[in-house]
């Protein structure tokens, strides 16, 4: 039996079409259960606490749990890891800051490739980090904390989230713009390097200005700088690092990934979804207040940002001679 041509495009059509209502149907139903939102750091840091801002928006507005779980460790490469080689379903995804783009340089041997093998949702923020020192160290300026590093020798221990974070990075490019020499403490994440800071057995840290602004704001930290050239508005009495370092900057960024292969479906409602959220009068404020600044832009804009500063960043690991601890 024939069909007439008309007829038979038709069920060609539907027939094409057939093996994409499901994925088409998941995507428009996302999601049906909770979400794991894995922060490859310990609970407290800027990283952490904006993960927990954005998941309880996208979980009020998705009417299902997006449940934060710290993994700490390695310099984000072990929660970086567990996303990698979760199923691309959406229900796992990764919230981090630029730690991934230096470790892409910084280590030689990683399991994965952080560009290859996650996919881009969204840019949540960027920021400067703060140069931040206990009250007991005798320098209240930039120029003073040079002049006592270079007098004081291996007596200037620098705190970080870890080997090949942000922090981390920013405080070398720091020492050997300014001619200096830090000796280099990791932890497993922003909380528990604050700690040691608080309490003295730490002299400073590049700090999250989110996880750290209120121990500033009180007088149990000192903020000497900011690592952008232009101020913080969580910092304004605060001047930028390159007023007295010309040439310094570095900043960081917050945002989502998930697995490749996440069906685009998935990332782009993802990707709505917390831009909305970036664009909340409510979620705007409480972002200013921690010193970051929302990105609201599509996938694709997130994923040339991590090209671009992984590239960047690879210059600076390279140049500083910087290596795992």
């Amino acid at each position: 039996m024939r069909f007439p041509r008309r007829q038979f495009l038709q069920f060609a059509g539907a027939a094409a079409a057939t093996p994409m209502l499901p994925r088409l149907a998941s995507a428009l139903d996302y999601p049906t259960q909770p979400v794991r939102i894995i922060v490859p750091f310990a609970p407290g840091g800027g990283t952490d606490i904006f993960a927990r801002l954005i998941g309880q928006w996208l979980q009020e507005k998705l009417g299902h749990p997006f449940v934060v779980e710290n993994r700490a460790g390695n310099a984000t490469n072990i929660g970086t890891e567990v996303v990698v080689k979760s199923r691309p379903d959406g229900y796992t995804i990764l919230v981090t800051d630029n730690s991934p783009s230096i470790n892409a340089t910084l280590y030689s041997n990683l399991p994965f490739n952080f560009i290859r093998d996650t996919t881009p949702i969204a840019c949540l923020s960027t920021e400067p980090l703060a140069i931040e020192v206990n009250p007991s160290v005798p320098a209240k300026t930039i120029p003073e904390l040079i002049a006592y590093a270079k007098a004081n020798p291996g007596k200037v221990n620098m705190a970080s989230p870890g080997t090949g974070t942000p922090n981390h990075m920013s405080g070398e490019l720091f020492a050997m713009m300014a001619g200096i020499k830090m000796t280099h403490v990791p932890y497993r994440g922003t909380g528990p390097a604050l700690t040691d800071l608080l309490g003295g057995q730490v002299q400073v840290m590049f700090s999250s200005i989110p996880a750290s602004v209120e121990y500033v704001k009180t007088g149990k930290l000192v903020a000497l700088a900011v690592t952008t050239k232009a101020r913080s508005a969580a910092l304004p009495n605060v001047p930028p690092a390159s007023d007295f370092v010309p040439g310094y900057e570095a900043s960081t960024w917050h945002g989502a990934v998930a697995p490749k292969g996440t069906p685009a479906e998935i990332v782009a409602k993802l990707n709505q979804e917390i831009n909305a959220g970036l664009a909340d009068p409510k979620i705007k404020a409480r972002f200013a207040d921690l010193g970051g600044t929302p990105f609201i832009g599509s996938a694709a804009d997130f994923g040339k940002l991590i090209a671009d500063d992984t590239e960047k960043w690879g210059k600076v690991v390279k140049l500083t001679g910087a290596k795992p601890d």
